[in-house]
């Protein structure tokens, strides 16, 4: 299917998505680590409109914005392993809801972690509210799309690795097994998917980095593209 490259950040949890996706595909392709403190020429050509990663390079065509990039792997390499539902109207809804985490609860949980005092407060708020709808939308479910895990559980995979470097870098956790026992219990099983379980950004950098970023010495952090 022609030559394929991934400019991504170590960290970031939306190009992590791709990485999964991917591999789960069993597409070859090449990695570009990009540092978002001094960008390549090569990002900013490929990706003009955000200038973030993650950006796929398909045959020298960029596909950028994670979720869209989700997609077009699905698409293009459509043989095997599915993300999508073929149902309409489950892949309406399935869309739906990675819009609400890319847009809601990653925002407000890394908005409750880069803030303090009286705004950590009202953004642990927020964040608790919006981990409870996604709680309530797991309930009867092994992973988000049912027996199977899929394009949600891709997108919300973050949740099994970034919340327990966060308690570790600042004694903080928002995702208690008895507030959120559906949530807790996808995280086990998705963790447990070998391709997932594989692919994790080593959990020491991400407490230095987090670390670092809660001292403000300017270290970058994806958020939603």
């Amino acid at each position: 299917m022609g030559e394929v490259k991934l400019f991504r950040t170590w960290s970031s949890p939306f190009a992590l998505r791709i990485v999964w996706a991917l591999k789960l595909k069993g597409v070859e392709y090449e990695t570009i680590y990009e540092d978002l403190a001094n960008k390549s020429s090569s990002l900013l050509e490929y990706n003009p409109v955000h200038k973030k990663v993650p950006v796929l390079l398909h045959n020298g065509i960029p596909i950028c914005e994670s979720l869209v990039i989700l997609e077009y792997i699905d698409e293009t390499w459509n043989k095997g392993v599915r993300f999508l539902p073929e149902d309409p109207l489950a892949r309406a809804t399935a869309r739906f809801w990675a819009k609400f985490n890319d847009e809601q609860v990653f925002p407000s949980f890394f908005r409750y972690f880069m803030s303090q005092g009286e705004d950590q407060e009202k953004a642990k708020e927020k964040a608790l509210e919006n981990l409870k709808l996604v709680e309530e939308h797991l309930k009867g479910k092994k992973f988000f799309g049912g027996e199977t895990f899929g394009f949600l559980d891709l997108v919300f995979g973050w949740l099994v690795c970034y919340p327990g470097v966060i308690n570790k870098a600042i004694n903080q956790n928002l995702l208690a097994k008895q507030m959120f026992p559906n949530l807790c219990r996808w995280m086990e099983q998705f963790g447990d998917v070998p391709v997932i379980k594989e692919n994790w950004p080593d959990e020491e950098a991400l407490i230095l980095k987090f670390h670092e970023m809660r001292q403000g010495l300017g270290i970058y952090i994806s958020l939603p593209n």
